[in-house]
């Protein structure tokens, strides 16, 4: 760029516009809490564990053992029930008579 420069002077941007505010304006706004408080199902476990639960974080963690379990028996009760067929043996329906020989 220096090449087309004949004077040597360089570039000056000193004639920038005096009013470079008009462009884009930026708002700036808070992501604001929808559910203000403590949820009803943690002042639930609070309230209902005798004193066994005494803040919000230690709710979150009985709440989530509580699923954590119910997802382990569920799938037990469903994994471990295929594996017994209630089908009757082949003599329950099998007339024996029909295949001893005639007398």
């Amino acid at each position: 760029m220096d090449q087309d420069n004949k004077n040597n002077k360089g570039i000056d941007l000193s004639v920038a516009p005096k009013n470079s505010s008009t462009g884009v304006k930026f708002e700036e706004y808070r992501a604001e809490c929808y559910y203000p408080g403590t949820p009803k199902i943690i002042q639930w476990v609070i309230k209902y564990s005798g004193g066994f639960v005494r803040d919000e974080k230690q709710a979150n963690y009985v709440l989530t053992g509580f699923v954590a379990v119910a997802i382990i028996v569920m799938l037990f009760l469903v994994l471990g029930s295929g594996n017994e067929q209630n089908t009757p043996s082949p003599e329950s329906y099998i007339n024996k008579q029909q295949f001893l020989p005639k007398q």
